[in-house]
């Protein structure tokens, strides 16, 4: 008898390509059906079937607080009764742009858009437009959204799906994207020393959340402001994934380096459909109505999203304590997942950072795109599987990172690792295969 979820799918591959409106939910890498979320409260979520899950998800990063925290929701309560959308100028902007750029102090100035892709596409055009230069590096694994110039050894979901590239892109729109790889800097000095006048900028993932969590190597970050200050070039550090969840200055506050543009996706609307990008003054006064780089958006800046963002910034910004209990809590709760899988007798391992975390099956040091592709993927699904139907709700991909937030309790994160144990109890056993 099909389950609930199931019939959903099937009726859902009717009228939506894949079922889904973004690829890993399909849950095609492991290989079963995906769970159709109804509700969230804190930490747990609950299908369509009345089941409850963990979650370590999170929106993919958003819910630093936990679903439905009461600021957030009073925050969207209160703009929804003035009307969802005017497409005009609101004051709440305002009050957006100047917490953003009182939290991140290489931003001067910011640009709301409605999504991390469009946040990155943005910002790559601004720096064109600023420097009068075509080329752009970034690293292979490292995801940045799906516009066409971007869409070149990604990782994430193009990585579990097997598509390292995507149909549909034409040739031209990649020629000015160089690739070069993560925490190798010779390979970004071989780009300069060929056509350093060329490049306009270099965008990274400052912490590389799209092949599991790869921490930036010690002077890595550091190399990258170098060479760009060397050459001319602007730094980029797309943020949509630790931005205000490594710290309240992100990741560039974390590492001490600061970027020239930085880009922000759906946490500064605390799950709302939202992106950001912003950098030093001079740069951003390139932009349209005040310079000749023209962006624009129709719903960019949305009440109801910036009420829901500007509640969670306030929120932390206004208990700078939050990060170090979080960063604190998962590195403890990281640890005890390496320290499992060892008594185990498994050679896999954990990398994170702060409450970022991925654990890869493979028994190699992962530092990079290659490194990460080692990974039995097979491996991961079966685990995936088990964990999901016990109710720890993973995200269904290798490659993507563990997100744990301020609302999940010890006693979730024990119950976490009990399940885990058990997993790798009935593995040692014999009792499942690889």
């Amino acid at each position: 008898m099909q389950s609930k979820n199931e019939r959903l799918m099937e009726e859902a591959m009717r009228y939506i390509p894949g079922g889904v409106n973004s690829p890993v939910r399909a849950f095609g890498s492991i290989g079963s059906c995906p769970r159709f979320i109804k509700r969230g409260d804190k930490a747990l979520i609950w299908d369509e079937e009345g089941k409850e899950y963990i979650d370590f998800v999170g929106s993919w990063g958003p819910m630093i607080l936990g679903h439905n925290h009461p600021a957030v929701l009073e925050g969207v309560t209160e703009a929804c009764k003035n009307g969802l959308s005017f497409g005009a100028a609101t004051a709440v902007e305002i009050e957006m742009a100047k917490l953003v750029c009182e939290l991140v102090p290489s931003i001067e100035m910011v640009r709301m858009v409605n999504s991390g892709t469009e946040a990155v596409m943005s910002a790559i055009r601004a720096a064109r437009g600023y420097t009068r230069r075509d080329k752009i590096i970034k690293f292979t694994g490292c995801y940045h959204g799906h516009s066409d110039g971007l869409l070149v050894k990604a990782g994430s979901g193009v990585m579990t799906a097997g598509v390292p590239d995507s149909l549909g892109v034409p040739k031209g729109c990649t020629k000015d994207t160089l690739s070069a790889v993560y925490n190798d800097l010779d390979s970004v000095r071989e780009h300069f020393m060929r056509c350093g006048e060329e490049i306009a900028a270099v965008i990274v993932e400052p912490v590389a959340a799209n092949m599991g969590v790869v921490e930036p190597k010690p002077g890595f970050l550091e190399g990258l402001r170098e060479i760009c200050d060397e050459y001319g070039a602007l730094l980029i550090f797309d943020e949509v994934i630790t931005g205000f969840r490594l710290g309240v200055d992100g990741a560039q506050g974390y590492y001490g380096i600061r970027p020239d543009l930085t880009t922000f996706g759906k946490i500064i609307g605390a799950g709302m459909p939202v992106g950001a990008y912003g950098g030093r003054r001079d740069i951003m006064e390139v932009v349209a109505p005040l310079g000749g780089v023209y962006q624009a958006g129709t719903l960019s800046g949305n009440p109801v999203a910036m009420a829901a963002g500007l509640a969670q910034l306030t929120v932390l910004k206004e208990n700078p304590q939050y990060y170090g209990e979080l960063n604190q809590k998962s590195a403890v709760f990281f640890k005890q997942i390496q320290e499992t899988v060892r008594g185990a007798g498994l050679p896999w391992r954990v990398n994170h950072v702060g409450s970022l975390g991925c654990l890869y099956f493979t028994g190699q040091e992962v530092f990079d795109y290659e490194s990460a592709k080692t990974s039995d993927t097979k491996a991961f699904g079966n685990y995936c599987n088990y964990m999901i139907n016990r109710g720890v709700y993973l995200a269904p991909a290798q490659f993507e990172a563990m997100f744990v937030s301020m609302a999940h309790t010890k006693e979730q994160l024990r119950q976490t690792l009990d399940v885990m144990e058990q997993y790798f109890s009935e593995l040692k056993k014999g009792g499942m295969s690889l």
